[in-house]
């Protein structure tokens, strides 16, 4: 309950990639399709968006396919015309396939793409803070601006960096006809727990400030 109060209901500080998921389900009632890439926006987008119908969740699991959320999600739009298609990718992830904005543009696909930019790799980052004594190694990212690439593929877009601002653009972005990039600046340190380090059993499940069970 402590894990989940601080991810979905904080009032201070960064705005958290789980309050930003949240928001999205029930904005959409539970009723879209969400789409993940991989890497933290993952894990947060399956945790918390509320699936209330089959066929609604597209991941790639655990294969770790960064870059899938993006064209996963046109198809998703393509197999279900009728029904919200809302895409949570990373920094890292969207820039791995972003050249997929032209095939949006081409075919006026109307997806609902949310950006949750940590300007990090951050399960990567994780990692390292945590098994590698912060020897961080290609983790920060120097990151574009993406609403100005948006635009440019005549994608509607929004950046929310203040949380009381997110509401609003969420609602901005369901109601616009076409293609939206929705941009969220979220915690730049931010954790997934619970987690199992490489190597070990269940037992070993990290739980978060150092408890284990």
């Amino acid at each position: 309950d402590c894990i989940i109060n601080s991810e979905l209901y904080s009032e201070t500080g960064p705005i958290k990639m789980g309050e930003v998921v949240n928001r999205v389900s029930e904005a959409t009632e539970n009723k879209a399709i969400c789409v993940t890439d991989v890497g933290q926006n993952q894990m947060m987008a399956t945790r918390y968006f509320k699936f209330t119908e089959s066929r609604s969740v597209v991941t790639s699991g655990g294969l770790g396919t960064m870059g899938f959320g993006l064209p996963a999600g046109i198809g998703a739009k393509y197999g279900a015309p009728d029904r919200e298609v809302c895409i949570f990718v990373g920094d890292g992830g969207l820039q791995m396939t972003i050249q997929e904005f032209g095939t949006i543009m081409e075919y006026n696909i109307p997806v609902k793409i949310i950006l949750l930019n940590n300007n990090f790799l951050g399960m990567v980052r994780q990692w390292q803070e945590m098994f590698f004594e912060e020897r961080y190694s290609e983790t920060k990212m120097q990151n574009p601006d993406f609403i100005k690439i948006a635009d440019a593929y005549d994608i509607k877009g929004r950046k929310v960096v203040k949380r009381e601002n997110l509401d609003e653009a969420i609602a901005e972005m369901l109601e616009h006809d076409g293609a939206y990039l929705l941009e969220v600046e979220v915690e730049a340190n931010g954790m997934v727990f619970p987690m199992v380090p490489s190597g070990g059993s269940v037992s070993d499940i990290i739980l978060g400030n150092g408890h284990t069970l």
